[in-house]
């Protein structure tokens, strides 16, 4: 029997997967329009139909419906069978969707908000000028570095905290079964937000007391978030800045997703000042999503996109982690893979 191998697409038509990326960019502001315009807190109550949707929030009705149509397709809605076309139709929120409300515990909206909003995305804007410059993004769109536009906003920086707890949370689960903490008493979480991180590894691992160290306004929300979620009998937040000193005596000092944020020299000051707090004894918990040093696909790689758009950060090989730590003083001892795609480098003093 001859099989024949299916023909290749001729050379000039474009790849379907460079269409769909490309597409995909108008569907992510599509969710974005739902998120800002508070359409999913709209359709709370029950299924409405797209014209009093739009009447009700002042909204066109024919481009409202050609937006909501397109949401509906990825499981956020529900175009309500038997209903009429065009904007009489009726959209009801899923269960999916009601993760867009502005009042439910999983933060998605503060993603959407935060990384489609105008910050963002006016440093998304300036890709291209950045691969030329040694400004980041929001320095040659805003004028500013990300995090010290972030400090001057403190409504963004409070949702911009959201967005790291409601994207991270199940990696810090990952986390605290992936590592062994029964050597430890105390943990240091340096730049570690509003604690959200910390609280999954202390919630975990009960013999565990915490401390946040962060810069005073950070310090100052983490100590409001631990009180509101009555962790503040095991846990505490100080004023730091990981360049110039942290807490010392930890058992255990955590970076969450900090040196991705920083180039190399930055992250060796980090990782400096933490050997420096550290004792004979203490481990440094670095988390991160490490990279593969192949080119196979990995989220680590979006991510990476996302540092370089925003910050000098960068997405690190283990290898290259190993060397930012030889640097420091530190060696990494162990890399420990998670049920996420996340790792933990375990670094320790060098002998």
């Amino acid at each position: 029997m001859t099989t024949h191998a299916e023909p290749a697409a001729p050379a000039s038509y474009a790849p379907r997967a460079v269409i769909d990326t490309i597409r995909g960019a108008f569907l992510a502001r599509a969710m974005y329009a739902v998120a800002v315009l508070h359409i999913a807190d709209a359709l709370a109550a029950g299924p409405r139909r797209c014209i009093d949707l739009a009447d009700e929030l002042f909204l066109q009705p024919i481009p409202l419906n050609q937006v909501l149509r397109a949401v509906a397709s990825t499981g956020l809605l529900q175009t309500l069978p038997g209903s009429e076309m065009g904007p009489l139709v009726s959209y009801a929120l899923t269960p999916l969707g009601e993760t867009l409300r502005e009042d439910h515990p999983s933060g998605t909206r503060d993603i959407i908000l935060t990384l489609q909003g105008p910050t963002v995305q006016s440093a998304v804007a300036v890709l291209p000028q950045r691969l030329s410059s040694t400004c980041t993004g929001p320095e040659l769109a805003l004028g500013t570095p990300f995090f010290d536009h972030l400090r001057d906003n403190p409504a963004e920086a409070a949702a911009f905290d959201r967005m790291m707890i409601a994207i991270h949370g199940g990696e810090s689960v990952a986390v605290a079964a992936a590592y062994d903490f029964s050597w430890a008493t105390s943990i240091v979480d340096v730049g570690g937000g509003l604690g959200g991180f910390l609280l999954t590894l202390l919630r975990a691992h009960p013999h565990l007391h915490g401390m946040v160290a962060d810069l005073p306004q950070v310090a100052a929300r983490a100590r409001e978030h631990l009180a509101a979620q009555k962790m503040d009998h095991r846990c505490s937040a100080v004023a730091a800045d990981f360049f110039v000193g942290v807490p010392p005596g930890g058992d255990a000092y955590l970076l969450s997703f900090v040196l991705h944020n920083w180039d190399d020299e930055s992250c060796v000051t980090i990782l400096r000042t933490c050997a420096a707090a550290m004792p004979e004894r203490s481990r440094l918990l670095v988390v991160e999503t490490v990279l593969p040093p192949d080119d196979r696909p990995h989220q680590g790689k979006l991510l990476d996109l996302v540092m370089v758009t925003l910050t000098r950060g960068v997405e690190r090989t283990v290898r290259e982690y190993s060397r930012l730590a030889e640097r420091a003083g530190l060696r990494v001892a162990e890399t420990i893979a998670t049920d996420s795609p996340v790792s933990i480098l375990e670094l320790v003093h060098e002998l």
